[in-house]
């Protein structure tokens, strides 16, 4: 593991981001710090653009950045380069999937987001992090013709771990499915998944999978641990995720980003 590191590739939620979703100003210097040595950094996160913009230009970054796990990679400008969606007859069959009284279907659509009501204990925290506000709808179905993102809602984790596995059989090669949270079980088109999404930033970077580093937190974060030269796991993420990262860094409260940029990344920046 003797490679030099030419670009991280950060994920925001539980990992950026403090639980509040605010954005520290010990990660901003510890950012500052990784370009000045001559890093490159990007981001990428099961968010929509919405959701990232207003990072990208508080961090200064100018390339690309990877929204909906890297299904769609856009421009700090807002500009998009390329986007992967779900084929309408998937689309269809996941929210036939979802169909449970525990689970909240959402839709992400044309920068738009789509929920049956806004009274979910979740919409708040979604508000937030995807910056728009949902528009209510009690069908979706004419709404899947352009679909980046379908989520699965619920406070029962078990059951969406359990509907993890079951609709991931289901849809074989025609998704991605992997939850983003605990209580978020997101799908995406197949090309959607943060190993690719990674593969694609690095190639708009001019820069070799070998001389990628990683930060993540959640079991969609795995596709690009197992692709990057160097994969740093959050300190509360879950033992899995834990246990397939190189390194582990402090929790995402503790600014845990900004420790493994001094203890893990700036000692390999380029010479």
């Amino acid at each position: 593991m003797n490679e030099r590191i030419r670009l991280l590739v950060s994920d925001i939620d539980g990992t950026l981001v403090r639980r509040d979703k605010s954005l520290s100003e010990s990660v901003i210097s510890a950012v500052g710090r990784v370009k000045a040595a001559g890093i490159a950094v990007s981001l990428i996160s099961a968010r929509p653009p919405s959701g990232m913009l207003w990072i990208a230009q508080r961090l200064e970054l100018s390339g690309a950045i990877g929204a909906f796990n890297g299904g769609t990679v856009v421009q700090p400008d807002g500009t998009v380069v390329s986007a992967a969606q779900l084929d309408p007859e998937c689309a269809a069959r996941t929210l036939a999937l979802l169909d449970h009284p525990a689970v909240t279907p959402w839709l992400f659509a044309g920068g738009l987001w789509y929920a049956r009501a806004t009274e979910d204990v979740y919409v708040p925290r979604e508000r937030r992090a995807a910056n728009i506000e949902p528009i209510v709808r009690g069908d979706f179905g004419g709404l899947l013709a352009h679909t980046d993102k379908i989520v699965g809602v619920s406070d029962d984790h078990a059951l969406l771990a359990r509907l993890d596995s079951e609709i991931t059989a289901a849809l074989g090669q025609d998704a991605t499915v992997g939850r983003s949270q605990p209580y978020y079980l997101d799908i995406t088109a197949r090309r959607a998944n943060k190993g690719d999404g990674i593969a694609a930033l690095a190639a708009a970077s001019g820069v070799s999978l070998a001389n990628v580093a990683v930060l993540g937190d959640e079991h969609n974060d795995l596709p690009m641990f197992a692709r990057a030269r160097l994969s740093i796991a959050m300190g509360q993420a879950p033992i899995a995720v834990r246990s397939a990262a190189d390194r582990v860094t402090l929790s995402n409260e503790e600014d845990g980003v900004a420790h493994a940029i001094d203890a893990f990344i700036l000692p390999r920046a380029p010479q």
